[in-house]
């Protein structure tokens, strides 16, 4: 049984971190005004969330197939999912099918759903007018898992049935034939329902719903950043730029990977901050030149160029934490750049690798740097502030690539 995070972890958002000090260049912070230094600190302070508030618990979602094709009990076992519906007339191939996979059978007769002993399991209801919706609430309570059938509507009757049944015990699984359907489900409300059954005849459904939780999946594993230290900051000429809107929201904190060699990758905060210049665009971040890498779900990488309507990236912040995010639109503009080189922090290293991004050179753009707890701090240093020794966060990562997938083979970036 595959884990799916809900839509609380995925779309958490980091505290706004403020800077607070007297001897620092230009920094970016937030449009508090008319307070004293120790009550900016002492907000600052308690928007910081401790480490024991982030973890929500999430239960996992269910996945049962139904099917009476070999290949799809193949591909669903050989990836956890071994809970399968069988009709009444079925019971040989489940019998089948038992003595040489390790499944959980279940049968559907007369609108209900049994186990091998008879128990009943689930409850089958088809919902085809807002009256059966309506009725729906009745069995609550009265069985441990509802199945429904959506006739028509799907999308406003999943968000009605998540709100209804919102922290009840009785579980809803809703029948889909296809990927998408399954993840509208999955999602409906962000809370998405219990689960799905897939009603499927092709393996194909099979392998992409697990990609789909795969992605999902992959917002739980902290990113490891590291500090690294500004060596050089040059102006660089003109370039195209790519500026990535989101179809989400980001906070103080949080930006994409990008960098101009795949090895390493700095965090490049959005633009969430508000000026005396320019309103604040929370869903964008000015990313760098369309040569650049960016990090996107699956350990992968692409270049910004490749971004469009429709993709995914993952969003960052500043202790590593990810969430996938939607990709609404690209812009790409001819604009001044400015290149950034760092390097790692280790003391007695002999480690001369360089780590390099150029950026639009602009107030509005800026890499997100290392949060000390008890030391005054920001979020982010503007690069048209930027100079060397400042310390900024840095994604170490595999040098080669092929398609965007870390591979092994000898490799110089310069």
């Amino acid at each position: 049984m595959a884990i799916l995070l809900s839509a609380s972890q995925k779309l958490f958002r980091p505290p706004l971190a403020l800077k607070i000090g007297d001897n620092c260049h230009s920094v970016w912070s937030c449009p508090l005004k008319m307070a004293s230094r120790d009550q900016l600190q002492a907000k600052c302070q308690a928007m910081m969330p401790s480490s024991t508030n982030f973890e929500i618990y999430d239960p996992p979602k269910a996945v049962w197939v139904w099917t009476e094709k070999k290949d799809v009990m193949t591909a669903a076992v050989e990836r956890g999912w071994n809970t399968f519906v069988f009709s009444s007339h079925s019971r040989k191939l489940a019998d089948e099918w038992s003595s040489i996979a390790m499944i959980k059978p279940l049968f559907i007769q007369e609108g209900e759903i049994f186990d091998s002993e008879n128990k009943r399991i689930a409850i089958v209801s088809e919902i085809s007018c807002p009256e059966q919706l309506e009725q729906l609430q009745l069995l609550d309570g009265q069985a441990e898992n509802v199945v429904i059938s959506l006739m028509d509507w799907q999308v406003i009757p999943a968000e009605n049935i998540v709100a209804v049944f919102q922290g009840s015990q009785t579980k809803v699984l809703a029948i889909g034939k296809t990927p998408s359907e399954a993840q509208l489900f999955l999602e409906a409300l962000e809370q998405g329902l219990s689960g799905v059954v897939l009603k499927i005849e092709d393996s194909e459904v099979i392998l992409k719903l697990k990609e789909y939780f795969d992605r999902r999946n992959e917002v739980k594993n902290v990113l490891s950043l590291v500090k690294a230290t500004v060596s050089q900051v040059q102006v660089a000429g003109m370039g195209d730029r790519v500026c990535v809107d989101l179809c989400t929201l980001m906070r103080p904190g949080e930006g994409l990977l990008v960098g101009s060699y795949a090895r390493g990758l700095l965090l490049v905060h959005s633009e969430c901050l508000a000026s005396s210049y320019i309103s604040s665009r929370p869903f964008r971040v000015n990313a760098g030149p369309v040569h650049a890498y960016v990090a996107v779900p699956g350990g992968k990488t692409c270049y910004l160029s490749e971004l469009q309507s429709g993709k995914e990236v993952i969003v960052v912040d500043l202790n590593g934490r990810q969430r996938t995010a939607v990709v609404g639109r690209v812009k790409i503009e001819t604009r001044p750049l400015i290149l950034v080189e760092a390097k790692l922090q280790i003391d007695d290293s002999d480690d001369k690798t360089k780590y390099s991004i150029l950026l639009q050179n602009a107030e509005t753009v800026g890499l997100v740097c290392p949060f000390q707890v008890g030391k005054h701090n920001m979020s982010a240093i503007p690069v048209t502030t930027l100079k060397v020794g400042d310390e900024v966060l840095l994604r170490v990562q595999g040098g080669a690539r092929h398609t965007g997938i870390e591979i092994q083979e000898f490799i110089i970036e310069k």
